[in-house]
């Protein structure tokens, strides 16, 4: 599949300059789009915020170990895989809007009934179902918008749904220290799963007010090839497909470990209060959410693989600098904290334009779903071997092994081409 310079649209103002160009190049349509996949991810994202941040309440309360703690992420991740893949093939059969409403039903749901879990063994079942639409939503609300943004600005415009995800972060921590300050924590961990109940109000939104692409959709139609996972394994998509999914595993083993296990850190290791640990955290989530827009512009600017690896080799290196800060030194951690949430989510900014110029669009949300999500799911097992080596390394030394991870992504590059300015239509 070869790379083509992006030809102005019908109705396209491409002379639109200005930070928002990218907004106003939607149409009517497609910024309501926008509004409902940025919805749908900052709320799988607090959905999915509410285990890590209650972590230490929960080993407590059920009597875990690190490693079953580690556990509940990684069962979380790796059925996402499942929920993603599957998630991907119902777009691409089913369309972007009906899917999206599915996943984001199903992760709410599982979120709820988390909090009523009576033992360890049950909301072990309930978060793991949560993943299963925690892993579709993503990749359905990144095609459904990608599809309306133009080439020259679908690097930004990806970047600006990817932001999503720490403005949800940042609304977890925020109820989080409030419910953790009023009430006792083995109640608190509970009220924090069932605030997971908030996504029900975006459906209602998205069923009323967002549909496909018109031209995708139709392009969709009448393609002789529907959605199937055989589909994205047949001999023209079998490279893509591999080194696509390496690629996510190893920017996702490195995300995952971090956003797992610093709460953890942060508290056991470096004896912060809850109201302290929040505050560290608004630190790295305001690097994250400006990490996420500045990605995105810089995806559109110098490419899909240069944004990766620059964000790749930045990541690595701050986490060894995170977790070698000496004792005491609190206030260096404080400040180390917002270019270490900027790097580890810039690199994320061009896997959403990415990812879905790899694929053609009869088979798009398979082959994003898939790819991102399997990736997920490999690199889930980082946190659980995080869980289980920080008993004699400890949390802070454990935490390292996320700088491997990206070491994998940027080797992973070397199998893929360069999109940028590619058209979806």
């Amino acid at each position: 599949m070869s790379t083509t310079q992006a030809q102005p649209k019908q109705g396209e103002l491409p002379e639109q300059t200005g930070p928002f160009a990218w907004l106003r190049s939607l149409g009517p349509q497609g910024r309501r789009a926008f509004g409902g996949a940025f919805g749908g991810y900052a709320l799988d994202s607090y959905d999915y915020f509410t285990l890590p941040l209650s972590m230490v309440a929960i080993s407590a309360y059920f009597s875990l170990d690190n490693g079953q703690t580690g556990l509940l992420t990684t069962v979380t991740l790796v059925v996402s895989a499942i929920g993603g893949a599957l998630a991907g093939v119902l777009a691409d059969r089913i369309g972007r809007v009906k899917a999206l409403m599915i996943t984001v039903i199903t992760y709410a749901v599982f979120t709820v009934l988390c909090g009523f879990a009576p033992n360890y063994e049950t909301l072990l079942v309930f978060r793991a179902l949560q993943g299963l639409g925690f892993g579709g939503e993503w990749a359905v609300g990144a095609i459904l918008v990608a599809e309306y943004a133009t080439a020259k600005h679908r690097g930004r415009t990806l970047g600006a749904v990817q932001s999503a995800w720490a403005a949800g972060w940042a609304l977890a921590v925020l109820v989080y220290t409030l419910v953790f300050h009023f009430l006792d924590a083995d109640t608190a961990w509970r009220v924090m799963f069932w605030t997971g109940a908030l996504p029900a109000l975006l459906v209602v939104y998205v069923r009323r007010n967002v549909s496909d692409a018109p031209e995708a959709a139709e392009q969709r139609r009448t393609s002789s090839e529907r959605g199937s996972f055989s589909a994205v394994f047949k001999k023209d998509l079998l490279r893509t497909t591999l080194f696509a999914t390496l690629l996510s595993t190893g920017v996702q083993g490195g995300y995952y470990t971090l956003a797992t296990w610093v709460p953890t850190y942060l508290k056991t290791e470096r004896g912060l209060t809850v109201v302290g640990t929040g505050g560290y955290l608004a630190f790295l989530i305001s690097g994250a959410f400006i990490g996420y827009l500045t990605g995105g512009y810089l995806t559109d600017r110098i490419g899909r693989k240069n944004n990766i690896t620059l964000f790749a080799a930045l990541s690595a290196a701050g986490i060894v600098a995170y977790t070698t800060i000496p004792s005491g030194a609190n206030g260096l951690l404080l400040v180390l904290g917002f270019p270490l949430g900027f790097c580890m989510s810039a690199i994320f900014s061009g896997f959403g334009s990415y990812l879905s110029e790899l694929y053609p669009t009869a088979v798009r949300g398979t082959g994003q779903g898939l790819t991102y999500n399997s990736g997920r799911a490999v690199g889930a097992f980082l946190p659980t071997v995080v869980g289980f080596l920080s008993d004699s390394w400890g949390v802070g030394g454990a935490l390292v092994l996320g700088a491997a991870g990206y070491g994998l992504a940027v080797l992973a590059l070397a199998g893929l081409p360069e999109t940028r300015g590619r058209e979806l239509v």
